[in-house]
């Protein structure tokens, strides 16, 4: 606290906490129970409890800080910490100790007990059994709710739904999280819960599937329907191929029946009718619930999310059992499904970079997982681990597969970094330009692999490893990951904007065609103005043939690489602003502050950026008058 602060503090009224309160009284008329050597009255002492109650009250509110009025002068002073519970322990009141205090506690317990009503004790007993339990709450929870992480000891499987916010109540409390990370971790806890998402991407990201059982069917209300399946097939224009499969499984074999040209509910549902399974396999095109939601979890994984729908008939079977080179969470919507999950056959096909072939029953071991999968609940499994899924006879099953992490593993980043460093090595370093021996066709090659005897092999070789080793000095790390971001900028979803985001952007330009001629065109972005970038991902910059490009996604189209990559040239003078920019995110910045030349050329590119829709003010811009 300032000097001027506490000299306003001692000319205002003086708060006298109990503590002071209690010090004065006890300065005056003795410590508690005495008044100047005289036994204090009832009345008298058991306000010395008052305010002794009300000082331990006062204390837990104030826990950090303790101030007090010196009587003397009125002027305010800090109590240390350490001098207030030396205090408190000198006036708190000591617990009875000994055998015959511990005796007369329990028998009144024993004797409370005995006065309960049955219902009442397990109450209590249910109560208290809580309480020892409190540190495993959290496990507690994922056991009530039959989380199962196949390869581990099953838990206990308890009946009580889980319940949780419903979809379009996180949606609208997630409009008013400023920060799309949070956003997006947010939206993940959600689709995970009452898993954490710490224990789920340190136990079970990866390693193991995990099956989630809530009890409660409504709790993917709102996110897809078989309704809204019917309404996309007869008002939007859904192409067999492009949007929708057609597929079947019988007898162990799978066929696809899908046709050419737009796909008519009377020809799809008779598809359906005989049996078939239809997949629609880009939803966020028709749906903009799963857009708003698939945009936003593409945040928390810095790579593309991406969803199929399936709708499969009553007893039947789609697909063969398989493999993908996606990690998969699938999501029970409507019905059910019987699902089999396989561990991986080999090492190669642990986490592989592609999909399998199908597999017939007979290449497939024992499951590690046979479960039906009820409305409400979740299965992941990582890519890698072969599995089937086919519907029960009692009623249709609906669900929808959200995937993420293709081609996102270290390798995929490796293969962008070593060409770049090979075109350094061979530029920079005269060695890597040297000619192969003239005989080197005679001693190498798979024809002469058995020839281990040739010292010339072992010289050859030799020179190859010397090669590598010199080529990792020469690897471009950040440029091989900037070319990683620039494909994931090119994968994403564009942003769903909400009513407040839109006010503050471009696309809420008040600019009107008005008696011949445009109006408010000119919008006031000045210096004092403050920006941020619409999104955490919104762009990327990257270094290409001497040139900065900034790739952004805001153009993107929602159906996946229909658009080529978006990028706007950025002058290497204004760069500096730019990164800024994107570095700062989500914190607003004054146009005047960006590190980006004079006045002019901050506004120039504030307002260059904000025309593409990359950036959004502070506050609504006004219109400039014409």
């Amino acid at each position: 606290m300032t000097q001027a602060a506490c000299e306003r503090a001692a000319m205002a009224e003086p708060r006298v906490s109990a503590f002071s309160m209690y010090r004065t009284l006890a300065e005056e008329k003795g410590p508690p129970g005495q008044t100047n050597g005289i036994l204090a009255t009832r009345h008298e002492q058991k306000r010395y409890l008052n305010l002794s109650r009300r000082r331990r009250l006062i204390k837990k509110k104030r826990k950090n800080l303790k101030v007090k009025i010196i009587p003397t002068t009125g002027t305010l002073a800090v109590v240390k910490e350490s001098t207030l519970l030396q205090r408190d322990m000198d006036c708190t009141e000591k617990k009875p100790t000994g055998r015959s205090a511990k005796r007369k506690i329990n028998s009144k317990r024993m004797n409370k007990i005995k006065r309960m009503t049955p219902k009442s004790r397990k109450a209590a007993a249910s109560f208290n059994n809580d309480l020892s339990n409190h540190s495993q709450r959290e496990s507690t929870a994922a056991s009530r709710n039959g989380i199962e992480i196949f390869g581990q000891p099953s838990k206990s499987k308890d009946a009580r739904p889980w319940t949780g916010p419903t979809l379009s109540v996180l949606l609208r409390d997630l409009r008013h999280i400023q920060n799309s990370k949070e956003r997006a971790v947010r939206l993940f806890d959600w689709l995970i819960a009452p898993v954490a998402s710490k224990k789920f991407f340190s136990d079970i990201w990866e390693k193991t599937p995990a099956l989630i059982r809530r009890h409660n069917v409504n709790y993917y209300k709102g996110l897809f329907s078989s309704e809204d399946f019917d309404r996309i097939l007869r008002e939007d224009i859904v192409t067999f191929g492009v949007n929708l499969d057609v597929t079947s499984y019988f007898d162990g074999e799978k066929e696809t029946h899908t046709p050419n040209g737009r796909a008519l509910p009377v020809v799809v549902w008779d598809f359906y009718k005989s049996g078939c399974s239809l997949r629609l396999l880009n939803p966020q095109v028709f749906s903009g619930t799963i857009w708003n939601i698939l945009s936003i979890l593409q945040e928390a994984f810095g790579s593309m999310v991406g969803a199929n729908i399936y709708l499969t008939p009553p007893g039947n079977q789609g697909f063969a059992p398989h493999y993908d080179d996606i990690e998969a969470f699938v999501i029970q919507l409507e019905g059910s499904k019987s699902w089999r999950v396989y561990d991986p056959r080999s090492a190669e096909e642990i986490l592989p970079s592609l999909p399998s072939r199908n597999f017939r029953q007979q290449e497939l071991g024992v499951p590690i997982m046979d479960a039906i999968l009820e409305a409400g609940d979740l299965l992941y499994f990582p890519r890698g681990f072969i599995h089937q899924a086919n519907c029960p006879s009692e009623s249709h099953s609906l669900h929808i597969t959200i995937s993420t992490y293709q081609k996102n593993s270290w390798g995929d980043m490796l293969r962008k970094l070593f060409p770049t460093a090979l075109d350094l090595a061979i530029e920079d370093d005269v060695e890597f330009r040297e000619g192969l021996p003239l005989d080197y066709l005679e001693y190498m090659g798979v024809q002469n692999s058995e020839r281990e005897d040739d010292p010339r092999r072992e010289t050859f070789t030799k020179k190859v490893y010397s090669l590598m080793k010199k080529l990792f000095k020469y690897a471009p790390i950040d440029v091989a990951v900037d070319q990683k971001a620039k494909d994931f900028i090119h994968d994403c979803l564009p942003p769903v904007l909400t009513k407040e985001e839109v006010a503050c952007t471009v696309y809420s330009s008040p600019v009107r065609w008005k008696n011949g001629a445009p109006h408010n065109s000119v919008l006031q972005l000045r210096g004092s103005t403050r920006i941020r970038m619409l999104r955490s991902n919104i762009g990327r910059l990257c270094g290409e043939n001497g040139s900065i490009l900034l790739y952004y996604t805001i153009e993107n189209s929602r159906e996946y690489h229909k658009e080529d990559s978006k990028c706007i040239e950025i002058d290497p003078e204004l760069a500096d602003g730019v990164e800024l920019l994107l570095c700062s995110y989500p914190q607003y910045i004054k146009v005047d502050s960006l590190p980006a030349g004079n006045l002019d050329d901050k506004i120039s590119l504030a307002v260059a950026l904000y025309e593409k829709g990359l950036l959004m003010t502070e506050y609504p811009l006004l219109p400039k008058r014409d």
